[in-house]
């Protein structure tokens, strides 16, 4: 109570003034008129991330743009050259940051919350992060082979086995380097082993070299040992890495003598065993020796027990599992084109390794939990058939539950309520259940939540029956009544209201009529607001992303009401205008461009433009589906954002598991979707599959009603579709809708086979 008495406003001031600064607390106040009014000005989660990421930043800042010489990351190396196209000049930017080639894949074991991840030119980091491993080759007189600063990389995700690994591959002036990295099961948490070859046509060292840095920016390395043996390092006390071979010559170095790169240049440096740094930044390099056209083969090994920070954010909940059992019985597609193919196989793979218990948008930056993710993460699980993995996870949203009923990942974002019970309803129809005993309590506070916190009445009657202003989907721009919000709200109504009346529990009756009433309710004063709204704007019939904004990029939250939510019909006026906007004004290389905060091409809301095309019959979905194909890194991986120039990542994770998510979605629903209770077949394959002398199949998918695998033939004369289910009900109606066609209405609701006569029209 004193402090509230204190004149703490008039000192701040003072203070602010008297050393120069600006006022802050008029500054807040001008930063705050750019938002609505919102009980919460910014998730305390994101400030926190922000200050964390622009300390590293700041960090960056001292350690790189003086020390040019050394041998930076691959993002460094080329967003720091005034050549390349990813140049950004430093200037007035205090927080240096990896704003070009955010990319990097993760390799790992399903069940595992380890997650070592490699970058575009190999540089492997083990633990999250922390430091990281380069191989280098070093030829006396020079060149030398450095893949940071390499022109001619090729990358690959290989799937074609079991496991998962990263290959990666350069060479240039005789020079050849190839690096394999996967994660095996040795060890209490298992071993990240790179299997690395190199070749000189003369002459040469292959250098292992541990970097005080990852695809972020500095990681700090205080002390460096080499071991007695010389077939290991000792990393901040940790005996972390071991080579398959004793070192033949060793170096180190300390910030303030340079990168250890510059004792491999000089013959007359005398060897040593370990370095210690009090800036952080010691640097180490094992020498092997390369005989002239001689293949080296050399394994590291690094024990990821050492990665101290993994455990404390995803505790260990199951033992690894291997890899072909965690796919087995998964849905299978297959396609003519490969790429596609190929994608798709690397998605399922993403998002086995994302969910060792709760699910997580990414292997770094990404790498906490936000229902908002989840709900799109959990929903392709369940298409691709990972139900039991994706009923574990939803087992433990409770955990995450306030008194209240909210269901928290981070303040301000009122969208989570209705993703968390939209999820489980997909969950329980696709199983053909009811809730599980255990989840109908939180089911409840949960929908109680949403009732109480709509707004019932303010001065704006634009706003009122929605979801008071907040944060939500965070790239949409400041604090607003977004439709976002008020559309999962409204579905997570409804979804509750569906959980609660077969959940047989007698005093719930109550609460999901209410829910069911509540529910027609939100969605009317979402159609009275957006009434209102093209009253008072020009909006041309579409849907901006709050009543109180003009058309803008944020407008692609508003498509969710057709996908995936399915509130409103595939034809709405409404959607079409709203994907009209976005075509017309919002693309770029024909990918949605997030202008706001992404700054960036967005596969995963390319997609969900693709989708609610497919549900419109709309014949550009295929379109944006190819474009989305073409800007998927070498491994087969989105970044959350993309650069319109480099095609690296300019925001958020380098290997975005929404995006995978989506992926594995689109291509399911080009086989079988749901509209309602009517399962539609066919309705997204093209005319250019159908010509390419291929079979196509998909499955088996889970739906609504049961797992179906849907096979289409294709001979001179006829297109023969085939579907075979395991039933757990029937749908109303199946529909086959193949390209260029009204949709067939068929009359069996169970197991099928339908021909139908064609002329091909051209060839893939």
């Amino acid at each position: 109570m004193l402090f509230k008495w204190l004149p703490w406003k008039y000192l701040v001031r003072r203070a602010a003034r008297h050393h120069g600064f600006l006022d802050p607390l008029l500054v807040m106040s001008r930063l705050a008129g750019f938002a609505q009014p919102s009980e919460v000005g910014e998730p305390i989660e994101l400030l926190r991330a922000g200050l964390v990421f622009h300390a590293r930043g700041l960090m960056n800042t001292r350690a790189i743009q003086n020390n040019l010489d050394w041998i930076w990351p691959y993002w460094v190396e080329r967003q720091f050259n005034p050549r390349d196209p990813s140049f950004i000049p430093r200037a007035f930017s205090i927080s240096h940051v990896n704003l070009s080639h955010r990319n990097w894949t993760a390799v790992g074991l399903p069940d595992s919350p380890y997650l070592p991840i490699i970058d575009p030119s190999g540089l492997v980091t083990p633990y999250y992060d922390g430091w990281s491993l380069d191989a280098w080759i070093i030829r006396p007189g020079g060149p030398d082979l450095l893949p940071s600063k390499s022109r001619h990389i090729v990358q690959s995700l290989e799937i074609d086995f079991p496991g998962i690994a990263v290959a990666t591959s350069l060479g240039d002036s005789g020079l050849e380097l190839r690096s394999r990295v996967e994660m095996v099961a040795d060890g209490a948490a298992g071993t990240c082993r790179i299997n690395l070859k190199a070749l000189s046509h003369a002459p040469a060292w292959l250098a292992v070299s541990l970097r005080p840095y990852n695809p972020e920016g500095v990681s700090f390395i205080e002390d460096v040992e080499l071991s007695r043996d010389r077939t290991g390092w000792t990393i901040n006390g940790f005996p972390a890495v071991g080579f398959s071979e004793p070192a033949a010559r060793h170096y180190s170095s300390q910030y303030h003598l340079g990168d250890v790169f510059h004792k491999l240049r000089d013959d007359g440096q005398d060897e040593d065993t370990g370095s210690r740094c009090k800036v952080g930044l010691a640097t180490a390099a094992a020498l092997f020796p390369l005989q002239a056209g001689t293949v080296k083969d050399l394994v590291l090994r690094v024990d990821l027990a050492g990665d101290r920070e993994t455990p404390k954010q995803f505790p260990v909940r199951h033992a690894p599992k291997a890899w072909q059992p965690a796919l087995a019985g998964l849905a299978r597609l297959q396609v003519p084109e490969a790429r596609f193919d190929f994608l798709y196989r690397a998605a399922v793979r993403t998002l086995l390794l994302h969910s060792p218990g709760e699910v997580f948008p990414g292997p770094y930056t990404y790498k906490r939990f936000w229902f908002r993710d989840a709900a799109f993460i959990l929903n392709a699980m369940l298409a691709a058939g990972m139900t039991e993995r994706t009923e574990r996870a939803l087992d433990l949203f409770h955990t995450r539950q306030t008194m209240t009923g909210y269901f928290l990942s981070q303040e301000g974002e009122w969208d989570s309520n209705g993703e968390a019970l939209w999820i489980m309803r997909r969950w329980c129809e696709t199983m053909g259940c009811a809730p599980k005993r255990g989840w109908i309590r939180s089911i409840a506070k949960a929908a109680e939540w949403i009732l109480h916190k709509r707004i019932k009445r303010h001065q704006e009657p634009r706003v009122v029956g929605l979801f008071p202003a907040g944060f939500s989907a965070e790239h949409l721009g400041p604090n607003d009544y977004y439709f976002w919000d008020d559309f999962w709200g409204a579905a997570g109504l409804q979804s509750a209201a569906w959980l609660l009346e077969r959940s047989e529990a007698p005093e719930q009756a109550t609460l999901a009529q209410t829910a069911r009433e509540q529910a027609a309710d939100f969605l009317s004063a979402i159609d009275k607001s957006l009434a209102a709204a093209h009253r008072a704007q020009q909006l041309n019939g579409a849907i901006p992303a709050s009543p109180l904004r003009r058309m803008d990029s944020g407008a692609i939250g508003s498509i969710v009401a057709g996908y995936p939510l399915e509130l409103w019909p595939g034809q709405d006026a409404r959607i079409k205008a709203t994907l009209e906007f976005l075509l017309a004004k919002c693309m770029y290389q024909g990918t949605f461009f997030q202008d706001m905060i992404h700054s960036g091409m967005n596969a995963y809301l390319t997609l969900h433009m693709a989708q609610c095309l497919l549900r419109a019959g709309d014949d550009r979905f295929f379109t944006l589906i190819r474009d989305t194909a073409a800007v998927a890194s070498p491994t087969g991986q989105w970044p959350e954002a993309i650069h319109p120039h480099t095609l690296g990542g300019c925001m958020g994770d380098g290997q975005h598991v929404w995006a995978a998510a989506e992926w594995m979605m689109m291509m399911r629903n080009l086989f079988l979707r749901e509209e309602g209770r009517t399962l539609i077949l066919a309705s997204g394959i093209p005319e250019a599959w159908l010509t390419s002398g291929t079979d196509l199949s998909f499955g088996p998918g889970p739906t609504l009603f049961g797992p179906v695998t849907v096979s289409i033939r294709v001979t001179p004369k006829a297109i023969t579709v085939t579907w075979i289910g395991r039933w757990h009900s029937r749908p109303d109606r199946i529909e086959v809708k193949l390209p260029g066609r009204d949709a067939v209405p068929l009359s069996e609701t169970g197991d099928g086979s339908r021909e139908f006569p064609w002329e091909p029209k051209a060839a893939l």
